[in-house]
């Protein structure tokens, strides 16, 4: 029992030393010689030395002459953390504005497999709301944010096809022939407006966020009680939100002129 303790506790020590060496790279000093790990781990310089070169080996670290810094490796590996801290960081302040400028809760959603997930929220200062929390996980067949997956990520298609559609509320579309005349009127309008599809009191009206690259990052759009806000508003708040996901767009370097 007491070698299987120490066996486990083996690969927590050196990853705890390589951490140690990793926090000596700042901003400040960010090429370190081997003598200054060394110094600032306060590792045995054995110990140091070779870890040192392992972490080279596996591009945790890149060497110049005898200077070391972060490596390409590790950089790459962080960069999907980063893009999406960056979507949020950028849209946020974006949120706000479609929260103030309409008095209701806005979203900006990200879709995994037949699901959308709220990556950030503003929420509305009525007293009378429907909850929006980041992390909440909702199905893209309900709801007016799926309809816009649908509409512009063919990947949206593949990963519902399969699946039964299940059916929440009596305005929850449960055929595909259904999906595909909404999914259509999102495409011509630009937005999309679903009331009661996941709960009877809950509407939503979205639009597309895309990235640089054309591809569609996300939706934004409002969620809200359907006593405040019904489809005679649609008129009104739909270009708003569909102005608002085209600012989102621009400030992830989207500038087609047709969104």
């Amino acid at each position: 029992m007491e070698a299987k303790k120490a066996s486990a506790a083996a690969p927590i020590l050196v990853l705890q030393k390589a951490v140690q060496i990793l926090n000596c790279f700042t901003v400040e000093d960010p090429e370190p010689t081997l003598q200054q790990l060394i110094k600032k781990t306060r590792l045995p310089s054995s110990t140091c030395q070779r870890l040192v070169q392992n972490m080279v080996r596996e591009g945790f670290l890149d060497r110049e002459d005898d200077r070391y810094r972060i490596g390409i490796g590790l950089v790459r590996w962080a960069t999907p953390g980063t893009v999406g801290l960056d979507v949020v960081r950028l849209i946020k302040p974006i949120l706000q504005r479609l929260r103030d400028e309409t008095g209701e809760s806005a979203c900006l959603y990200t879709r995994d497999g037949a699901f959308r997930t709220v990556v950030a929220v503003a929420e509305t200062r009525h007293v009378v709301m429907r909850p929006f929390m980041v992390g909440q996980v909702m199905p893209i067949h309900a709801g007016a944010p799926g309809k816009i997956f649908l509409a512009y990520d063919p990947e949206a298609w593949d990963a519902l096809r399969d699946l039964p559609l299940t059916k929440f509320a009596p305005s929850t579309p449960d055929k595909l022939e259904i999906l595909e005349r909404q999914v259509e009127t999102a495409r011509e309008q630009g937005f999309y407006a679903a009331f009661g599809e996941r709960h009877e009191d809950v509407g939503s009206i979205s639009a597309p966020v895309f990235g640089h690259r054309g591809a569609l990052t996300g939706v934004l759009g409002l969620g809200f009680p359907t006593q405040r806000v019904g489809p005679n508003d649609v008129e009104r708040l739909g270009p708003i939100i569909a102005r608002y996901a085209v600012e989102a767009s621009n400030a992830l370097g989207y500038s087609n002129p047709d969104i």
